[in-house]
């Protein structure tokens, strides 16, 4: 176990040892008051890299030179603009290059998801989501199935917390599917909980899930460029994830998609469009449409280039720090962190993330003890002093330390800043 201390000497030597310290310098770090702030964000918003400017730009210039031309000349022509970042978007998430396509949102490809693999019958209807879901799962989940024509109040099954920070244990979720497995049309859960931030074990899911005949989705919006994600080996059927938290893609990124190679080539059902059509026969303009093998069949227009130029870049930094290495840093930095709390605040904070780093990513969720109100007033004292985390109601501030960016001297400043809000 590594040995921490509270002081500056320490954090500020063990950021100088830190192998992966110079990616920091490839980020724009907001001001506050002609310093760096301390960005804990990350879960909601990464950093901007700063070869975004330029790869956009070159775009601009592509478009402003070439005009349409532009889609096939080039160094990166627009017609297979998506395909570079097919590789290393393959590394982060553990799956086969010809598993994932960026495409659309988060929402939308959900939906597009849920139109293959949510395939509601009378003896089989319903869908397992956790309790607490992020509104965008709640939403999509409960309007397909009213689409589908059932009703939510008896179709939609909800996996209570179990633990009292909130977490549910693989036993819980096992139970409710021995209970309701055989009712359960598909199985929709997060790789981290949002609010919590607990990680969830997908091959476990998927194995129980399966064997009671359930289909798997996941949602990583959370979880991609966090966890060391295994999508293949997990055999869940598709994940879907946005690319503008841990993937640096920009406000608005376009978002993700797996699907499972065994499902690559399969004929299932769902809504088709131009930019799916396999690619050798999809200039012929034909009426009969025929699916582009693997993921990239689930596409329905052209790639927008100029929000995948970001994409581009933060792939290649994910590349260059590699995964295993940022799940290393990840580790040391929130287990830091969460000593640090332990260590200087035990009576003012409470960690609600599991302290297993194995059941979590790069976040703590944090509950100020003297409730609500004061943890509203903590946050924004925070956010006043250039500490930057995010707000979740009720009661939930989330802290999250980044490893391409952050260091053990902005966990030591996190602390420092809330002795200080205790102390006024």
């Amino acid at each position: 176990m590594t040995s921490y201390e509270a002081t500056r000497a320490w954090a500020d030597a063990r950021d100088a040892a830190d192998p992966l310290r110079s990616f920091r310098d490839e980020f724009l770090i907001p001001p506050h008051h002609g310093a760096d702030s301390l960005y804990f964000c990350g879960n909601s918003l990464g950093l901007q890299p700063k070869a975004v400017r330029a790869a956009i730009n070159d775009e601009l210039d592509q478009w402003g030179t070439e005009a349409v031309e532009g889609h096939f000349r080039g160094p990166l022509p627009w017609l297979t603009y998506h395909e570079t970042v097919r590789e290393h978007l393959a590394e982060v998430v553990g799956a086969r290059p010809d598993e994932v396509v960026a495409m659309n949102t988060l929402g939308v490809n959900l939906h597009l998801m849920m139109v293959s693999f949510y395939r509601p019958t009378a003896q089989r209807p319903a869908i397992l989501i956790e309790a607490g879901a992020f509104p965008t799962d709640r939403y999509a989940v409960e309007s397909q199935i009213r689409f589908h024509g059932f009703d939510p109040a008896t179709a939609l099954i909800e996996v209570e917390p179990d633990s009292e920070g909130g977490g549910i244990s693989q036993a819980t979720i096992e139970r409710v599917l021995a209970e309701h497995g055989a009712r359960i049309a598909l199985v929709m859960l997060p790789g981290i909980q949002y609010r919590t931030g607990q990680a969830f074990d997908l091959k476990a899911i998927v194995d129980a899930a399966h064997a009671r005949g359930c289909v798997v989705g996941f949602d990583l919006a959370h979880a991609v460029g966090n966890l060391p994600l295994q999508l293949h080996d997990s055999g869940a059927d598709f994940a879907i994830w946005c690319s503008y938290k841990y993937l640096n893609s920009g406000p608005g990124a376009v978002g993700g998609a797996f699907v499972h190679q065994r499902h690559g080539k399969a004929d299932l059902p769902r809504f088709a469009g131009w930019w799916g059509h396999d690619r050798a026969t999809r200039f012929r303009m034909g009426p009969q449409f025929v699916p582009t093998p693997g993921a990239d069949g689930w596409q329905l227009s052209n790639p927008p280039i100029l929000a995948l130029a970001p994409m581009r870049i933060s792939l290649d930094i994910f590349h260059r720090a590699g995964m295993d290495r940022l799940v290393a840093k990840s580790r040391d930095l929130t287990s830091y962190l969460e000593w640090l709390v332990h260590t200087r605040l035990p009576e003012t904070l409470d960690v609600v993330t599991p302290s297993d780093p194995t059941q979590r990513g790069a976040q703590l969720s944090i509950r100020v003890r003297a409730g609500r109100d004061a943890g509203r007033e903590l946050f924004e004292y925070l956010m006043e002093h250039g500490i930057v985390g995010d707000w979740r109601e009720p009661d939930v501030i989330r802290i999250s330390p980044t490893p391409l960016y952050n260091r053990f001297s902005d966990c030591l400043g996190f602390t420092d800043a809330v002795v200080a809000w205790r102390d006024r």
